[in-house]
């Protein structure tokens, strides 16, 4: 019988390599002088980068989780269940402290380690990341009340998941989740209708319909209702302090595109028990910390799946042969790879770069705090934005073999445009930045003295700069061109960091295209000239 299955030219997978083997990781710890972050970030890396770690992220999602609204004998008891693999990363997740640990540290770069420990991590999955990111971003609207900080804050630092059903008091550590959705809506959370009722106990009930509460597992969730005084934020214990659980039903899972390892869940509360967070009738401005928390992991996430897409590009073309050479040694093949590569680089950098930011502004900076509100709020809209194009065309280096799911291409491709969603819309992102300058001018004003720090290094990104400022000159229709002026105000920040922090090549990659404009509207149309070899060199996995 003729062998008709023998296999050659395929790609070897991409296992059992160190994730964190990407210079952007290693440079900007180094600049900042937290490189004795480099070994933890190492141990990060090659544990996410583990064929164990890689089955454990295909399994969660796989085996969505299921939702039990009744046990067997018909009592509600509104509960996920999850499969062992989605445990296990959410074990690990915390172990390494990406939930809340940072805030428990007395490292000055503790924002940004964890920064950097995250963007290796999310590739595993990313929708464990979700429970993780919101634990994060949980604390510092927790401490708008000591009293609700010190109940639950040394718990939701700990560096230990504790799954079980149970009474937050009684757990070893616990996890956050957000619930301010509703139907009516959307991003727009002062239509919400929920409303919460003062008891002579100081507590509140809580009633209303969620139209979308991410890992309603979560001990605590926070929450937004309205009160006389009007909305109000709210922190309601999914198990109450007797052992309890609260008046909280979870009513369907949804059925979405990507993310498919994490619940999503519409949720009622019927006379739920909750704890006031801040004023009555402050309820945007004491979550707002939160969601700035969770939009800058938002920006890291999509970078994160840029190197993750850029990197099985990469991979694929160094070892695929068409035509009689590999793929990575075609010129248009090459052409692409840098322009995927640059992407990933300048979002990578920026996300950092804004982590690095969250350290001084949590420090008490003022200057940090200012610049940080407008470039957040800029870069979340951009870099979220381009993930989903940066996917397509990162999925299509591995032609059909990048259709399949067994290449993992497809996740990435599903999960990209989650960011540019969660914490705002594209709209409502650049609109933001319009109402920071609008109630902030000095955002303005810093944002630009931080790219002027640039100047005379790049004649292009001086030029660019130059009619980014013209733009502000006349207010009107700036609604109009939000997505515009806040896509340039990215592009602006992102070429200032390059030129004054980033490789040469990539520097002058990012200025000839995203500021000198000599570019397509497609990846892989880098102008001739560019010396491409570093860029893509930089982006390409070793194996061991």
């Amino acid at each position: 019988m003729t062998a008709t299955h023998d296999v050659t030219n395929q790609v070897p997978p991409l296992v059992d390599h160190d994730a964190s083997d990407y210079a952007p990781y290693t440079e900007v710890l180094t600049r900042v002088g937290a490189s004795d972050a480099l070994d933890g970030l190492r141990q990060v890396g090659e544990l996410a980068g583990s064929a164990h770690a890689q089955d454990l992220g295909d399994r969660a999602e796989a085996h969505k989780p299921v939702l039990h609204t009744h046990d067997r004998y018909g009592h509600r008891i509104d509960q996920v269940v999850y499969d062992p693999s989605y445990h296990e990363l959410m074990t690990s997740a915390v172990d390494l402290g990406l939930h809340g640990s940072a805030w428990a540290s007395d490292d000055p770069h503790a924002h940004l380690v964890r920064a950097t420990r995250m963007s290796v991590w999310m590739q595993t999955d990313a929708g464990h990341a979700c429970p993780i990111s919101m634990t994060y971003a949980a604390i510092p609207a927790l401490r708008t009340d000591p009293e609700v900080a010190a109940q639950f804050e040394p718990l939701l630092t700990n560096r230990i998941y504790d799954p079980s059903f149970s009474a937050p008091a009684t757990k070893r550590g616990l996890i956050a989740g957000m619930s301010m959705t509703e139907k009516q809506g959307g991003s727009d959370v002062r239509a919400n209708t929920t409303s919460a009722t003062p008891q002579p106990d100081g507590t509140y009930r809580i009633t209303g319909h969620k139209w979308f509460t991410s890992a309603p597992m979560s001990d605590i969730l926070l929450t937004l209702a309205q009160t006389p005084e009007g909305l109000t934020c709210f922190v309601l214990p999914r198990v109450l302090p007797d052992g309890t659980p609260n008046a909280i039903s979870l009513q369907r899972l949804k059925n979405k595109l990507g993310n498919q390892s994490n619940a999503s869940a519409e949720i009622e509360y019927d006379q739920a028990t909750g704890w006031r967070l801040g004023d009555e009738g402050r309820g945007v401005r004491t979550i707002v910390e939160m969601v700035n928390m969770t939009r800058l992991d938002c920006t890291i996430g999509s970078a994160s799946g840029m190197r993750v897409a850029t990197q099985a590009a990469a991979h694929h073309a160094h070892h695929r042969s068409a035509f009689g050479a590999t793929l990575a040694d075609q010129p248009l093949m090459r052409n692409v790879l840098a322009d995927l590569a640059v992407e990933a680089e300048a979002s990578t950098t920026v996300a950092l770069w804004l982590a690095d930011l969250t350290d001084q502004a949590v420090a008490g900076d003022e200057h940090a705090a200012t610049l940080r509100r407008i470039s957040l709020a800029a870069s979340k809209y951009y870099v979220c934005k381009r993930a989903p194009a940066h996917a397509a065309e990162a999925l299509e280096c591995l032609g059909g073999n990048g259709y399949v799911d067994e290449s993992r291409m497809p996740r990435l491709y599903r999960e990209a445009p989650l960011m540019s969603i969660w914490e705002g819309s594209g709209n409502v992102a650049a609109l933001d930045t319009l109402r920071a300058i609008a109630k902030q001018p000095e955002t303005l004003t810093v944002f630009f003295d931080e790219l002027d720090a640039a100047g005379g290094a790049d004649a292009r990104l001086d030029h660019f700069v130059d009619r980014l400022k013209t733009q502000f000159t006349d207010g009107d229709g700036l609604e109009h061109r939000a997505r515009r002026v806040v896509g340039d105000l990215a592009i602006a920040l992102q070429g200032s960091l390059l030129v004054r922090f980033g490789h040469p090549a990539v520097a002058d990659a990012f200025a000839a295209t995203r500021l000198d404009r000599d570019w397509g509207t497609v990846f892989g149309t880098l102008p001739t000239g560019l010396d491409t070899a570093p860029i893509i060199a930089r982006c390409t996995p070793r194996l061991a």
